[in-house]
């Protein structure tokens, strides 16, 4: 399955309505139409921060895993909001460095409208996962023959 696909998949990810346009070699975007329960006002369109958040941390991590090729959580992250987004938001996110068990990489978050709305730097265990994790717990994921995937162990 193409990364981008499996990103879109995570049950989180599908709520919050995260897509991607791009994902390889280290680099990833995405986008996240805003939605009304996004917003952190009532009656106005300004995106949660931790709708923000979110996909700059998605987004981020599919770009590690298109490097790593493996299961990569986030060890840390660290945001600065430079304007309120109050249109569709979109995510660039490339690897600075990909190092033998962690991995850096700098995501810059954009309304529709082309505004800077957060710069973030997110950091991703990347090595040393040869021990069952709640991630790889033994199953794998199969595609089902009606399209959709069932899990099955091993």
């Amino acid at each position: 399955m193409e990364i981008g696909a499996m990103f879109e998949r995570i049950p989180f990810a599908a709520e919050l309505g995260i897509e991607f346009d791009e994902v390889a070699d280290g680099h990833a975007e995405g986008r996240l139409p805003l939605r009304e329960e996004h917003s952190s006002n009532p009656g106005r369109q300004i995106a949660h921060g931790g709708v923000t958040f979110s996909l700059a941390d998605t987004v981020g991590g599919a770009a590690v895993v298109s490097k790593s090729e493996s299961v990569s959580p986030t060890i840390d992250m660290r945001i600065d909001y430079l304007a309120p987004a109050t249109a569709d938001l979109r995510a660039v996110a490339d690897v600075v460095r990909a190092g033998e068990s962690v991995t850096a990489v700098d995501i810059e978050v954009y309304d529709a409208d082309d505004h800077h709305v957060a710069s973030a730097r997110g950091v991703y265990k990347t090595g040393g996962q040869g021990e069952e994790t709640p991630w790889t717990d033994g199953t794998d994921v199969e595609p089902a023959s009606d399209g959709a995937e069932q899990r099955s162990e091993e």
